[in-house]
């Protein structure tokens, strides 16, 4: 978080393990989201007379480079708390949902990235055992198998025959997975 984040507690003397209570919520939100630019929270007790109990309400502000989250529960609402714990817990769950809706609307801020396409020709075939290496631009070999081959690749390969496919690391070096011939 690029902002230290701001904790106010509102009509009652913040105790320890409430104040404890928020931080490990704020920082669950960042390991869920890791770009949060800063988060807000006020705790408020509702002191007006004529109401039996007290009621919690909790307010929750988060900035990120893709929208801002705002989080209110008000006392008197149907799911009014009188426990400040609990009334924290379900803000900071709204608050998660709307940073999901967030990400998701943003087309997936979070995309995994796919190893890249690779080129090479092959150096070594066993045909009868159904495997090969193949060498690539670098001379650095990897493994490959019949099932690594695209659709019925395993038919046209030959000693020599250039192929793209994608590197991937295993216990015993390079393999390469998704090859496919070149024309």
């Amino acid at each position: 978080m690029q902002v230290e984040p701001r904790v106010v507690f509102q009509g009652f003397d913040p105790r320890p393990e409430i104040e404890e209570l928020v931080r490990d919520k704020i920082a669950k939100l960042e390991q869920f989201y890791d770009r949060i630019t800063s988060c807000s929270v006020a705790v408020e007790k509702d002191t007006r007379k004529g109401h039996q109990g007290h009621q919690y309400k909790v307010t929750i502000h988060v900035d990120t480079p893709i929208g801002e989250v705002a989080v209110s529960g008000k006392p008197g609402d149907v799911n009014a708390h009188e426990d400040p714990r609990v009334a924290i817990r379900d803000s900071f769950d709204a608050a998660r949902r709307q940073i999901e809706d967030l990400v998701r609307k943003a087309g997936g801020v979070h995309v995994k990235r796919h190893p890249e396409r690779v080129h090479g020709t092959v150096a070594r075939l066993f045909p009868d055992e159904g495997y090969g290496f193949i060498r690539m631009e670098n001379g650095e070999e990897a493994y490959f198998h019949r099932d690594s081959m695209e659709g019925n690749g395993w038919d046209r390969i030959d000693l020599d025959a250039r192929v793209t496919f994608t590197a991937m690391d295993g216990d015993k070096g390079l393999y390469a997975a998704n090859v496919t011939v070149r024309d």
